[in-house]
Protein backbone atom coordinates (compact mmCIF):
# COMPACT_ATOMS: atom_id res chain seq x y z
CA UNK A 1 0.00 0.00 0.00
CA UNK A 2 1.10 3.49 -0.65
CA UNK A 3 1.00 6.33 1.86
CA UNK A 4 -0.77 9.46 -0.58
CA UNK A 5 1.21 12.07 -1.68
CA UNK A 6 1.62 14.94 1.07
CA UNK A 7 2.82 18.76 0.34
CA UNK A 8 5.97 19.51 1.63
CA UNK A 9 4.56 22.23 3.63
CA UNK A 10 1.77 19.46 5.20
CA UNK A 11 4.42 17.19 5.58
CA UNK A 12 6.65 19.53 8.30
CA UNK A 13 3.76 19.69 10.48
CA UNK A 14 5.21 19.59 14.22
CA UNK A 15 1.65 18.23 15.68
CA UNK A 16 0.95 15.11 17.19
CA UNK A 17 -1.50 12.53 18.43
CA UNK A 18 -0.54 10.87 21.64
CA UNK A 19 -2.45 7.58 22.87
CA UNK A 20 -3.20 6.71 26.21
CA UNK A 21 -5.34 4.53 28.04
CA UNK A 22 -7.04 4.86 31.39
CA UNK A 23 -8.74 2.30 34.13
CA UNK A 24 -12.00 4.49 34.50
CA UNK A 25 -13.79 7.09 32.68
CA UNK A 26 -13.70 9.34 35.71
CA UNK A 27 -9.38 9.02 35.61
CA UNK A 28 -9.90 9.93 31.80
CA UNK A 29 -11.76 13.10 32.49
CA UNK A 30 -9.43 13.96 34.93
CA UNK A 31 -6.66 13.76 32.98
CA UNK A 32 -8.09 15.13 29.83
CA UNK A 33 -9.25 18.26 31.76
CA UNK A 34 -5.93 18.70 33.34
CA UNK A 35 -3.42 18.64 30.27
CA UNK A 36 -5.86 21.12 28.18
CA UNK A 37 -5.92 23.54 31.16
CA UNK A 38 -2.36 23.40 31.49
CA UNK A 39 -2.09 23.56 27.62
CA UNK A 40 -0.30 20.65 26.90
CA UNK A 41 -2.68 19.40 24.60
CA UNK A 42 -5.53 21.28 22.72
CA UNK A 43 -7.90 19.05 22.67
CA UNK A 44 -8.04 15.40 24.00
CA UNK A 45 -10.86 12.87 22.73
CA UNK A 46 -12.00 10.26 25.33
CA UNK A 47 -13.19 7.03 23.36
CA UNK A 48 -14.87 4.55 25.80
CA UNK A 49 -15.49 0.60 25.65
CA UNK A 50 -11.69 -0.17 24.20
CA UNK A 51 -10.80 -3.48 25.54
CA UNK A 52 -7.22 -4.31 26.45
CA UNK A 53 -5.21 -7.77 26.12
CA UNK A 54 -2.04 -7.46 27.51
CA UNK A 55 0.82 -9.38 29.35
CA UNK A 56 1.54 -8.19 32.71
CA UNK A 57 3.98 -9.62 35.57
CA UNK A 58 3.96 -12.77 33.42
CA UNK A 59 0.20 -13.13 32.95
CA UNK A 60 -2.51 -12.69 29.98
CA UNK A 61 -4.93 -9.52 31.01
CA UNK A 62 -7.89 -8.52 29.78
CA UNK A 63 -9.22 -4.96 31.38
CA UNK A 64 -12.12 -2.18 29.60
CA UNK A 65 -10.14 0.98 29.23
CA UNK A 66 -10.97 4.32 27.97
CA UNK A 67 -8.44 5.67 25.43
CA UNK A 68 -7.29 9.33 25.19
CA UNK A 69 -6.54 10.87 21.88
CA UNK A 70 -4.75 13.73 22.63
CA UNK A 71 -3.31 16.58 20.28
CA UNK A 72 -0.35 18.12 21.17
CA UNK A 73 2.62 19.60 19.02
CA UNK A 74 6.07 17.82 19.36
CA UNK A 75 7.63 20.92 21.70
CA UNK A 76 5.42 20.05 24.49
CA UNK A 77 5.84 16.22 24.35
CA UNK A 78 8.04 15.71 26.91
CA UNK A 79 6.01 18.17 29.62
CA UNK A 80 2.63 15.98 28.54
CA UNK A 81 4.61 12.44 28.82
CA UNK A 82 6.20 13.83 32.31
CA UNK A 83 2.43 15.09 33.40
CA UNK A 84 0.39 12.25 32.21
CA UNK A 85 3.09 9.75 34.24
CA UNK A 86 2.68 12.28 37.25
CA UNK A 87 -1.02 12.29 37.47
CA UNK A 88 -2.29 8.93 36.01
CA UNK A 89 -3.01 5.90 38.49
CA UNK A 90 -0.98 3.39 36.41
CA UNK A 91 2.57 2.20 37.51
CA UNK A 92 3.48 2.31 33.26
CA UNK A 93 1.04 4.31 31.77
CA UNK A 94 1.16 4.10 27.71
CA UNK A 95 1.63 7.19 25.96
CA UNK A 96 2.34 6.65 22.56
CA UNK A 97 3.29 9.78 20.19
CA UNK A 98 2.13 9.40 16.39
CA UNK A 99 3.36 12.43 13.97
CA UNK A 100 0.91 14.01 12.23
CA UNK A 101 2.23 14.22 8.21
CA UNK A 102 -0.58 16.17 7.06
CA UNK A 103 -4.03 18.14 8.43
CA UNK A 104 -6.23 20.48 7.32
CA UNK A 105 -4.24 24.25 7.66
CA UNK A 106 -7.20 25.61 9.67
CA UNK A 107 -6.71 22.61 12.16
CA UNK A 108 -3.62 23.22 12.35
CA UNK A 109 -3.49 26.67 13.19
CA UNK A 110 -6.30 26.45 15.65
CA UNK A 111 -4.15 23.35 17.81
CA UNK A 112 -0.84 26.10 17.53
CA UNK A 113 -3.29 28.83 19.20
CA UNK A 114 -4.58 26.88 21.97
CA UNK A 115 -1.40 25.14 22.39
CA UNK A 116 1.08 26.98 25.70
CA UNK A 117 4.43 27.83 24.29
Amino acid sequence: MELPEVSSSAARTDKLVVLSTCSSEEEARRIARHLVEARLAACVNIVAGALSVYRWQGAIEEAPEWMLIIKTSAALFERLRAEIQKVHSYQVPEVIALAVVAGSESYLEWLDAELGP
